[in-house]
């Protein structure tokens, strides 16, 4: 195992500045950036589809981040981690398990969003015992209706996107309204903050396996999710045209005692484009 010494240096708050490093598990080099105050349980963020490091948006992060030791990490094969990206969920899962053991998290909460909530389903089935709470935004159970639909629906918008030199998770993240489009213009602003140590982008080929990943999770048997006794929070916007919307109600009505929060007007982003009012709930879900 390889961790470059954390002791002794200033705490970060701010992910613009949050350093990226290595530590080497399983054979993979993987990517990882931590900020926030030592001690207590770490929450780990598991990032979406096609997304590295960079696509945090920085006004959820930073707001874990005043109270909370927070680590964000590259699964195999994308961005800055080595190896290649799994063609299953539950491969993923694996993997991300093998990070968190590496960094010797014996407990962690978990803040998904999209992929990264199939993700730690998987992980959390797994291993009950590694997470304490859950956040799951934009995502979805395992068969759940429409979910293998995602990758029809992504290439439509990236064919969308291309036509008129935008950036796809304009037209698969927000509503094509005027609240929307200013929502997606102000969310890409500020993936562009960090302006030094940017990740890798992400690999046509390693986009193309998550998608193949995301579909055999779509036509999947059900997970038991009786299973998951986590406090969890769900949240999602009401017109989330890439996992559907009905999917968070869904993990809603089978994961007992969650609470779930849908944001009027919005998309598949609806944490981002409503982050002044997500944040502070989220970091206060986590605090209690």
């Amino acid at each position: 195992m390889i961790r470059h010494d954390t002791l002794n240096e200033p705490v970060i708050t701010s992910y613009a500045k949050a350093p990226s490093r290595i530590i080497r598990a399983g054979g993979v080099n993987y990517a990882y950036r931590e900020l926030g105050p030592k001690g207590g349980i770490p929450v780990v963020f598991f990032v979406h589809l096609a997304a590295t490091l960079d696509n945090w948006d920085p006004r959820i992060v930073d707001a874990i981040a005043k109270n909370h030791h927070v680590v964000t990490f590259d699964n195999q094969g994308v961005g800055a981690s080595s190896g290649q990206v799994p063609d299953s969920i539950e491969a993923m899962a694996d993997d991300a398990y093998n990070f968190i053991e590496a960094l010797g998290f014996g407990k962690i909460d978990i803040f998904s969003f999209s992929l990264g909530g199939m993700i730690a389903q998987a992980l959390v089935l797994k291993h009950p015992d590694l997470a304490r709470k859950l956040v799951l935004t934009g995502t979805g159970p395992k068969g759940g209706k429409d979910m293998d639909k995602v990758v029809g629906t992504t290439y439509y918008d990236i064919i969308r996107a291309a036509l008129t030199r935008s950036d796809p998770k304009e037209f698969l993240f927000f509503n094509r309204d005027a609240a929307g489009k200013r929502a997606a213009k102000e969310f890409l602003a500020r993936l562009e903050e960090r302006t030094a140590d940017r990740d890798l982008p992400i690999k046509v080929r390693a986009f193309q396996t998550q998608l193949e990943a995301i579909k055999k999770w779509g036509r999947g048997a059900p997970a038991d999710l009786s299973k998951i006794t986590h406090l969890t929070l769900i949240a999602n916007g009401d017109n989330d045209r890439m996992v559907p919307s009905v999917l968070s109600e869904d993990l809603h009505r089978r994961i007992n005692g969650s609470e779930l929060i849908i944001y009027p007007g919005s998309g598949h982003g609806g944490i981002f484009q409503f982050h002044d009012k997500f944040a502070p709930v989220a970091a206060e879900f986590l605090a209690r």
